[in-house]
């Protein structure tokens, strides 16, 4: 692998091929960007991508095209789009700190001292910078986990991984607090009497602050969103097991169902009142107002033009003439009776099962949709997944 002579040369090659790392960088989720989608964007010039791996800014993987990690981390980084968050950027940083501060109070040339601090105040930025950053991605990445992932044990998991992390940035930002505020290195904060290091002690209290109150905040919606995908789950649970009843024809027998809809006098079950509203006979003999509106209304209804009617042709041979269209429905039930009597996943099972026509790949997803939608309390729903061309889908096995 060649590496980059000079800065010219990086920024160079990065602004010529600016076209093709847009779009690899705007589809990095898609995990697959292939090679000849490449081609086409550069013009079928393969030489120019075969130069970016050589340089080690793109990895080909098979088929595929990806950015390096370097470069794909520096991009999200800068862009402010990374959603992963890591507090040991906080934690290195403050290891710097300290280790600085131990080098400047020992050293007695001016000039390296100069170079100690410019390194502290170099880390006191980049802390408050990476803490702001990381609290924004937390919110984010809550937010995005909530709305979006539709595995509820994920969901769950991945919510009480982000309070663990929103746990650790509010322990790494109270040390940050403690060393440029506590005891520990008062000696080295009065010794070094920089107004920039002033200014920047400042900021950085203030950015620390904001991550304060914002981490108050993340913490009640992490409970909030925790609490409510436990309703939802025991609502759902509930609702599959009324349904599961219904469809065997025991949710009369089994539950209270009908004292509760009875009991219950909401609104919804009421059907919508129809007014209507009729004039008095006296008030249509008195008022003479009311006759001439009436007169008016039917005067607009009855135009008096007659609406003739066309004919039909003497000769209907072509409207007797009639095509018939066979179209091939799918038995639902056979095809559940046939995968619960295998033992094969449903997705295969449908891959391989003569439905007494070809049937596109297309329609099998959603043949397996409407399986699941209708007979899920009969199927072994398992946490494992599997791909198969771009889609990916859930190993489900009869019970």
């Amino acid at each position: 692998m060649r590496s980059f002579s000079s800065i010219k040369e990086l920024l160079s090659i990065l602004s010529r091929e600016q076209k093709l790392l847009t779009e690899i960088f705007e589809k990095r989720k898609m995990l697959s960007y292939k090679y000849e989608y490449a081609l086409e964007v550069v013009d079928y010039n393969e030489d120019k991508i075969l130069a970016l791996i050589d340089y080690g800014v793109l990895r080909e993987n098979g088929g595929f095209l990806e950015l390096d990690d370097q470069y794909l981390q520096f991009f999200e980084q800068i862009l402010e789009v990374n959603e992963e968050i890591n507090v040991s950027y906080i934690n290195v940083n403050l290891q710097s700190i300290q280790q600085n501060i131990v080098y400047y109070l020992k050293e007695n040339s001016e000039i390296r001292k100069y170079g100690y601090l410019r390194l502290i105040k170099s880390a006191l930025r980049k802390t408050g910078l990476i803490a702001l950053r990381n609290v924004v991605d937390l919110k984010r990445n809550i937010d995005n986990t909530f709305k979006n992932e539709p595995n509820y044990k994920i969901k769950k998991a991945k919510l009480e991984h982000l309070d663990i992390k929103r746990n650790d940035i509010s322990v790494l930002i109270t040390l940050t607090d403690n060393l440029i505020s506590g005891d520990e290195e008062q000696t080295f904060f009065k010794t070094a009497s920089d107004e920039e290091l002033h200014k920047v002690i400042i900021r950085l209290k203030l950015q620390l602050n904001e991550c304060r109150h914002n981490l108050i905040d993340i913490q009640k919606q992490i409970i909030e969103y925790i609490n409510r995908l436990k309703y939802q789950s025991g609502l759902m649970e509930k609702i599959r097991q009324l349904k599961y009843l219904r469809d065997q024809f025991e949710i009369k027998s089994k539950t209270n169902i009908v004292q509760v809809l009875q009991a219950d006098n909401a609104l919804v079950y009421e059907p919508n009142p129809a007014y209507s509203i009729k004039l008095s006979i006296e008030q249509l003999q008195n008022d003479s107002k009311v006759l001439d509106i009436i007169r008016k209304v039917v005067s607009r209804n009855q135009t008096g033009n007659h609406i003739v009617q066309n004919l039909a042709d003497n000769s209907l041979e072509e409207y007797l003439k009639s095509d018939s269209l066979v179209v091939v429905q799918i038995n639902l039930e056979e095809v559940k009776s046939s995968f619960l009597a295998g033992s094969n996943n449903l997705f295969d099972f449908l891959q391989t099962y003569d439905f007494g026509r070809t049937v596109p790949f297309e329609e099998c997803i959603t043949v397996y949709c409407q399986l699941i939608s209708q007979y899920d309390v009969l199927f072994n729903l398992t946490d494992q997944y599997s791909l198969k061309q771009g889609t990916e889908y859930m190993l489900i096995y009869p019970q």
